[in-house]
């Protein structure tokens, strides 16, 4: 009995040139930014109320305190922003009465200066500030003086945990042992696991043919 010749060029050159179809889209896929979004709150105006002389939602109940100023140069903010922060902790420190600090800010000012400063606010845990939209448009942030000497009462439901198990699916195992494939897009997978049922089904066949 003859044994027979079997030619399998194409699938073999799928088997070797769709991989890196697959790794070459997929690289690009993990190289696209990722868009963050920012929710800031912005309180309802009630300038000429009495409401608004007393409530720690409105600007003007602080406009007239003792701020010191930093001018904040465009595109700067960055890369000054240890000095900010290290001005904002000793505004905390000194716990004085009325105080602040007005960060000045333009037209010339960039998106980036702006999550800067609120990321230094972060960073310092600055309880109060926000933004004068009214009339400067200047970053403030505010402090409120805290009585060293007042008693705080203890919170007992502070930092407690409230554990829920869990069984994860097949999907997020995989996700969890390969960080990677959760940047993919959900139809990539049916893709690549589609294509290794393919290549599977290629190979059997393959190998019943030559025996």
């Amino acid at each position: 009995m003859k044994s027979r010749k079997i030619y399998y060029v194409p699938g073999l050159i799928s088997a070797i040139f769709i991989p890196l179809l697959f790794w070459y889209y997929g690289n690009q896929k993990l190289l696209e930014p990722v868009p963050n979004v920012m929710d800031i709150g912005i309180p309802a105006k009630h300038i000429h109320s009495e409401k608004c002389k007393t409530s720690q939602t409105c600007f003007e109940s602080v406009r007239n305190w003792k701020y010191q100023k930093i001018i904040v140069q465009p595109n700067t903010a960055r890369k000054n922003s240890k000095y900010y922060v290290s001005e904002i902790k000793k505004l905390q420190k000194r716990n004085q009465k009325e105080t602040g600090i007005e960060f000045v800010i333009g037209n010339k000012n960039s998106y980036d200066d702006f999550i800067s400063i609120l990321n230094d606010m972060d960073i310092t845990k600055q309880e109060y500030y926000g933004i004068d939209m009214d009339k400067t448009g200047h970053f403030f942030a505010v402090h409120f003086y805290k009585d060293p000497n007042k008693i705080e009462e203890p919170c007992y439901l502070c930092n407690d945990t409230v554990a829920e198990f869990y069984e994860p699916t097949l999907y997020e195992k995989i996700i969890y042992k390969f960080p990677e494939f959760g940047k993919l897009p959900r139809p990539a997978y049916y893709l690549i696991f589609g294509y290794l049922i393919l290549l599977n089904v290629s190979i059997f066949s393959l190998v019943r043919k030559s025996i």
